[in-house]
């Protein structure tokens, strides 16, 4: 039987807490892991995220065609804004939670499909970046089991600007989830190698394709100090047919080398389905990206990250398309007691090509028919203040 879309956010949300729940109290806790005096460290804070794009293009509807976070071009944007509240598990205080409320541009058509219907609620639920709860069962080295609305499992880069290397995102993150909603579990089998399996309520969190859930899961190497390696899947229908063989299938590995004052990573992401239309057509899509950071010298630093993304059948970005780009920015970062402030500048360009491809230019084709360039370059200024603080209880 199909839920309605109400009920798939109760079902999920009930389920998060009931599956947590579950595994907290289905387990004899041992004496040692009683509660104890210590007090529970909770940490809170803010953010504000502001930019400008110069499009060279300089395109009449001022939007960057095809992207689902720093969109609009031309104008000034608070991107994104949120207030947060965490505390994570521990042996001693066992039990963590997530909060995290935003507001912007940014969260307007994130987590959203080009092909699936919106779930209902998500005008309130967009603004919603974090509801959770979590639970460090003590089984072997820590079982830990979250629920709710968490960070995502996929890719490398974060919805919010001020935990990336560089201010705009790369095409992969926009077409991947940012966020999930269900269930997730996981367990270090050793000191460098952890594994965690997960059930959420769909591809992107905010569509609402089917009744059946994805489910996937991840493996997490730590090569050495510096290097680390993340293989994860992500299996479930996107289509309203939810027969096995129109399930949609998303691979993403990455390898990261991190040093005080150097990061480098390479992540590759690949995704296939059947489509169920005449002939059943595959649907094939790729994306790629090698960021470079350096610290340069004190508050200084730059990142170059280079990019590739190939949507065949347009299945993704709505264009079948191959897009080449590369984005520099050069950041100053700044820490005033608990508060930081991050200015950073940027250029990007993207190149696409294909029978969909190109970005909005000056002018119109025809009425309400925007003129097409199979390239732009922008000019990027984005200002971020944060502050973090944490209190005992």
């Amino acid at each position: 039987m199909i839920m309605n879309r109400k009920g798939c956010i109760v079902h999920w949300l009930a389920c998060s807490y009931a599956m947590v729940s579950a595994i907290a109290w289905g387990q004899s806790i041992p004496d040692h892991a009683q509660p104890s005096t210590i007090a529970a460290e909770w940490q809170y804070g803010g953010f504000l995220d502001a930019g400008y794009l110069y499009d060279f293009n300089q395109p009449a509807n001022h939007l960057f065609r095809n992207k689902g976070t720093t969109w609009r071009v031309d104008k000034l944007d608070l991107n994104m804004a949120g207030l947060s509240l965490k505390k994570k598990p521990t042996e001693q205080s066992r039990w963590g939670e997530e909060a995290l409320v935003q507001g912007g541009a940014d969260s307007r058509i994130f987590g959203f499909s080009t092909t699936a219907p919106n779930i209902e609620g998500y005008k309130w639920l967009r603004h919603i970046g974090l509801a959770d709860v979590s639970y460090l069962a003590p089984v072997g080295k820590g079982l830990a089991v979250q629920g709710g609305i968490f960070g995502s499992l996929i890719g490398y880069d974060s919805l919010y600007a001020k935990d990336n290397l560089n201010y705009t995102r790369p095409w992969g993150a926009d077409y991947t989830p940012y966020l999930m909603m269900g269930v997730n579990a996981a367990y270090p089998f050793s000191d460098n190698v952890t594994a965690t399996v997960f059930v959420v309520n769909g591809y992107f969190h905010l569509a609402d394709a089917n009744h059946v859930p994805s489910s996937g899961g991840q493996i997490s190497y730590k090569l050495s100090s510096k290097d680390t390696l993340k293989n994860t899947v992500l299996w479930g229908p996107h289509q309203i047919d939810t027969s096995l063989k129109y399930w949609r299938v998303l691979t993403d590995s990455i390898l990261e080398h991190k040093t005080d004052r150097t990061t480098v990573a390479f992540e590759y992401q690949f995704g296939t389905e059947r489509l169920n239309t005449s002939g059943t057509p595959r649907a094939l899509v790729m994306f790629s990206q090698l960021p470079m950071h350096v610290v340069i010298r004190g508050p200084w630093s730059a990142t170059v990250r280079p990019e590739v993304a190939w949507d065949r059948d347009g299945r993704w970005t709505s264009a079948r398309q191959t897009i080449k780009a590369v984005t520099s920015t050069l950041e100053c970062h700044r820490s005033y007691g608990q508060a930081n402030a991050i200015l950073r500048f940027e250029h990007r360009w993207d190149d696409s090509r294909g029978p969909d491809g190109g970005f909005f230019n000056d002018g119109y084709v025809q009425p309400g028919v925007v003129r097409l360039k199979p390239d732009q370059h922008l000019v990027i200024v984005g200002l971020i203040f944060s502050f973090d603080s944490s209190f005992h209880h």
